[in-house]
């Protein structure tokens, strides 16, 4: 089982410290930022949950909020203000930018761990154990049902398409030769031209839509995924 990975944004060095060590005793892996500028370059898509500091910098935790909601590829990740603008009114612009809960300072750690898991046992499929989801914005693998799916849609793949995919997915970030797909995907056929793995990586990139252009071509090294 995948451990939960969060990430803390404040700007306040000794509580990003605190909070960490807390999760980090609790079993969740953590990164910290003292600015959204900061957090925003450690790839948050990675993320299962941001705790997210209102009042920084240059970019406040809003702005960074709503910066992540209109990404695709970030709009799935949970986030949770941690702030001391505790008025209503800053309650419900949090809410209303797609943050999963809100809470004030002062807050204790216990408060902080409570809502922690509370937000990531709902943002969790309850129908699929863990480790067997694999997702990259609203693009989603459920590997133990062997479904694609795009914004909710059912993505209709062949075996081998699926397959692909799901090996580039678990592999961001890495260029795979031909003859890497072809051991790992069609391991037991005897003869498969190359041309097979681009028509079939072709047809991959149109089915995922708007994802379709994250799967890179390295003339001379061959295919991966990239964020």
């Amino acid at each position: 089982m995948n451990k939960h990975k969060i990430l803390v944004v404040d700007d306040e060095e000794s509580l990003c410290e605190i909070l960490q060590f807390n999760l980090e005793v609790e079993g969740y892996e953590v990164d910290t930022a003292n600015s959204a500028e900061q957090a925003l370059t450690l790839h948050p898509e990675r993320y299962s949950l941001i705790l997210l500091d209102v009042m920084m910098g240059e970019m406040s935790g809003f702005r960074m909020a709503r910066i992540l909601k209109e990404n695709p590829a970030t709009a799935h990740v949970p986030i949770i203000f941690c702030t001391a603008k505790d008025t209503e009114d800053d309650t419900v612009v949090g809410l209303n930018l797609g943050a999963d809960d809100y809470i004030t300072k002062p807050f204790s750690i216990r408060e902080v761990l409570a809502r922690v898991k509370s937000v990531l046992r709902r943002s969790s499929r309850p129908d699929t154990p863990a480790g067997e989801v694999l997702e990259y914005g609203s693009l989603r693998i459920d590997l133990a049902r062997k479904i694609c799916t795009l914004e909710g849609t059912e993505v209709k793949l062949t075996k081998k398409e699926f397959e692909i995919l799901t090996l580039f997915l678990q592999n961001r970030g890495k260029i795979f030769s031909r003859e890497e797909i072809l051991h790992r995907i069609w391991s037991d056929e005897v003869i498969v031209l190359d041309r097979t793995i681009d028509v079939n990586i072709t047809r991959l990139r149109r089915k995922i839509g708007p994802y379709g252009e994250h799967i890179v071509t390295r003339l001379g090294y061959g295919y991966g995924f990239e964020e």
